[in-house]
């Protein structure tokens, strides 16, 4: 092959020491046994919930019997599904267990004797995933604490841009000065942008050369994508690769470009310990489908890349997650090459974390309690989801292989010569996977917006178990969304396909039956069900202000013994969730801005993401594949370092948030002038009610001033708060003559 294949299937430990483990799991009885007591209470209360629903008589209005207990028996069914949806989420949980790796004890067992890394960088529009970004993650892997004639780095662009090649040919050059600056002073982060941006200006006179070179190249490449043309000087001087463009290409409809930029095995870059670097932009034609980033996957990753270096265990990253650890594959080998329990894992999962998160973590992006708990939870269960970025895995496995099945041999050769692209380009083509299984018995999964969690789901079902890995210094770190609306609508695009994954041919409930464990079946369905979980919460919530609106109770009076199980599920589960929140290392006010947000994921991002499904089902429309936007303008950018929540566009999103924020408003302001008026009678029957509803307001208060105080450009949109305020206001008018 291009590279030669080393015999690195059968890595051998070049010293004994095989009793000791690579890594180890441990259990905290006590934390567990003490989550396992206050989730069954709460559980408990849930039944007392549902047994007064169920034989209580509600208080009928004479002049509205139908409508009371029509409103009675929805919020016994919202509350028959939140209490089911709480066994599910305890799946998560039940069964925590932590990993800590020995890297110190694959050092003196393998040496250098690592098996291949093959790392997978993936962009697809140089517009919103800028170029100068794409590279920055290139060289950070470049820069791994890893044998750099071992490691080999591909960056997949989908988009198919000379501006992203151009940005990859300038980084190859600087690489020769920056990998070799990181190996020789222990350079951490080994992005060049984080690096810098750490240092500030505390560099040393090296440091500060390495950074002049950067900063050029910096320059260079950002003057391109603002002109949106490579310069001609870098034509003459990367002519080669820049003839694969046909004149008529665009990101639709261009044939496959391949080119290996630094070829690893060669003396000249061995002695610099530069790793190989290499470019591929799949064939793309108008009529066929490419099945998005999966489709791009299998290109690169299990078929072109094979044929280059072919490494036994493959890393793939999003183009904004870089490195931020350089021994990030070595800790994920301890797993991996471990002799006793991980020959049974088939992936590690780091999770997926951020740099520009503000202190208080405006927009939840962090999920903390869902990395630090939940993942450590499913972990216990099987092994946590692969989440698409940040995974490291064996090569065979993601192909096909079944747990138990022995693994291909792979010949030592050793080819001189370098084998022309052209060869394998035919790999890339878009009919190559016409009548195979690809995207089906072999690589990534197609045919859903969240390809990697079945494609994660089919590898445990053939007998693999996964790890998760969550060191206190993260591996790697992305760029957060920066505005509400990037985040709903990432999070919209995600509760879409894990519904669809649960009604699909996919489902854990059926798929993964009698081939996984239960509590792994539950966390998958807990995430599942994420998109129907909205409309529960959204007929809840509505009722609740609605009715206080009208004057009609839904809970027990405060004095009555009934009310004790309302009132311990609410403050018990919020106190135990801002302990816990507080444990993951967040802040009171991160804890409050994640309830905001959670709320108008639930209300908005989850719904449309359910009505999508089952229009979906209905031939109505078809899924899309949306991509974040990496880039903010400077205000906005400024407005969310200050923490200031980020509108500023229309969205249907926006428009239901507004109203039913509007809705609540009016509700609540109607029950406290009547409260002002002297009628007592409302708080005593209906104060928790009262509460819920006041809470509510309180936490939209940004979305409020939004609405009604902001003058900056992130407001909302006039035109989003009119329409809001009007139907708003038509509702509640409507409802007073009912």
């Amino acid at each position: 092959m291009a590279m030669g294949k080393e015999d690195d299937n059968r890595c051998k430990p070049v010293h004994d020491g095989h009793s000791e483990p690579l890594f180890e799991t441990r259990r905290k009885t006590g934390r567990v046994i003490a989550y396992r007591v206050f989730s069954v209470s709460v559980f408990a209360c849930i039944c007392l919930i549902w047994f007064y629903r169920v034989t209580v008589p509600i208080k009928i209005d004479v002049n509205r019997t139908g409508i009371d207990r029509l409103i009675w028996f929805v919020m016994l069914v919202a509350e028959i599904w939140f209490g089911l949806y709480w066994v599910v989420t305890q799946s998560s949980r039940w069964n925590p267990v932590w990993r800590f790796t020995f890297p110190d004890r694959l050092s003196r067992r393998y040496g250098n004797d690592l098996p291949r890394l093959d790392v997978f960088v993936c962009t697809a529009d140089p517009v919103i995933e800028p170029p100068l970004m794409v590279v920055n993650t290139v060289l950070s892997v470049a820069a791994l604490d890893y044998p750099p004639e071992k490691l080999a780095v591909y960056l997949s662009d989908d988009g198919g841009s000379e501006l992203t090649f151009y940005a990859l040919t300038e980084a190859a050059e600087f690489a020769k000065t920056w990998v070799p600056f990181c190996k020789r002073f222990n350079v951490e982060p080994t992005s060049p942008a984080a690096y810098l941006s750490s240092k500030g200006n505390g560099l040393d006179s090296t440091a500060e050369e390495v950074a002049e070179l950067y900063r050029e190249m910096a320059a260079r490449i950002e003057t391109a994508s603002r002109l949106g043309r490579v310069p001609e000087e870098a034509r003459l001087k990367y002519g080669e690769g820049f003839t694969q463009w046909d004149a008529d290409a665009t990101r639709r409809n261009h044939g496959t470009i391949l080119q290996i930029l630094v070829d690893g095995r060669e003396e000249n870059t061995i002695a610099i310990e530069i790793p190989t670097l290499v470019y591929l932009s799949r064939e793309k034609r108008p009529q066929h489908h490419h099945n998005f980033k999966a489709g791009a996957m299998n290109a690169l990753v299990l078929r072109v890349s094979s044929k280059i270096t072919c490494g036994k265990i493959i890393l793939n990253l999003d183009c904004d997650m870089y490195a931020n650890n350089s021994k990030s594959a070595r800790d994920a080998l301890c797993i991996l090459l471990d002799e006793k329990e991980g020959k049974e894992i088939a992936f590690v999962q780091f999770p997926q974390c951020f740099d520009n998160v503000t202190r208080n973590d405006l927009y939840a992006t962090m999920m903390r309690v869902g990395v630090d708990v939940e993942f450590i939870g499913l972990d216990g269960n099987g092994g946590p989801l692969y989440i698409g970025t940040g995974c490291f895995h064996r090569r065979d496995v993601i192909c096909g292989r079944k747990y138990g099945e022995e693994e291909e041999e792979v010949k030592s050769e050793k080819v001189q010569e370098m084998i022309e692209p052209e060869m394998i380009k035919d790999l890339a083509s878009c009919t190559y996977e016409a009548n195979t299984q690809w995207g089906k018995e072999m690589g990534v999964k197609y045919g859903c917006p969240v390809e990697d969690v079945i494609t994660g789901l089919a590898i445990q079902c053939r007998g693999w178990k996964s790890a998760f890995l969550n060191p206190e210094k993260k591996d790697f770190l992305g760029v957060a969304p920066t505005n509400l609306h990037q985040m709903l609508v990432q999070h919209r695009r995600w509760s879409e396909g894990d519904f669809q994954v649960l009604l699909s041919e996919y489902s854990p409930v059926w798929y993964g039956k009698g081939k996984i464990g239960l509590g792994l079946i539950l966390g998958y369905c807990c995430y599942c069900l994420w998109a129907p979980s909205s409309v529960p919460v959204l007929v809840y919530s509505v009722l609740t202000f609605l009715c206080l609106f009208k004057g009609i109770p839904l809970f027990p009076k405060v004095s009555s013994s009934w009310f004790i199980p309302f009132g311990y599920v609410t403050v018990v589960v919020n106190a135990y969730s801002l302990a816990e929140f507080l444990w993951c290392g967040g802040t009171f006010r991160g804890w409050w801005n994640e309830q905001r947000v959670w709320l108008y994921r639930r209300t908005s991002s989850f719904l449309f993401g359910f009505t999508d499904t089952i229009m979906k089902l209905l031939g109505v429309s078809e899924s899309a594949f949306v991509i974040t936007s990496k880039v903010a303008d400077e205000e906005a950018a400024e407005r969310y370092k200050d923490e200031v929540m980020e509108f500023g566009v229309e969205s249907p999103m926006f428009l239901l948030l507004g109203t039913l924020g509007m809705l609540n408003l009016f509700c609540f302001a109607a029950a406290v002038m009547r409260l002002a008026s002297g009628d007592g009678g409302d708080f005593k029957t209906m104060g928790f009610q009262f509460v819920i509803t006041g809470i509510l307001v309180v936490i939209n208060w940004p979305l409020y001033e939004g609405m009604l105080l902001r003058k900056d450009k992130g407001k909302m949109p006039t035109s989003v708060t009119v329409k809001s305020v009007v139907i708003a206001l038509s509702a509640c008018t409507c409802l007073a003559f009912l």
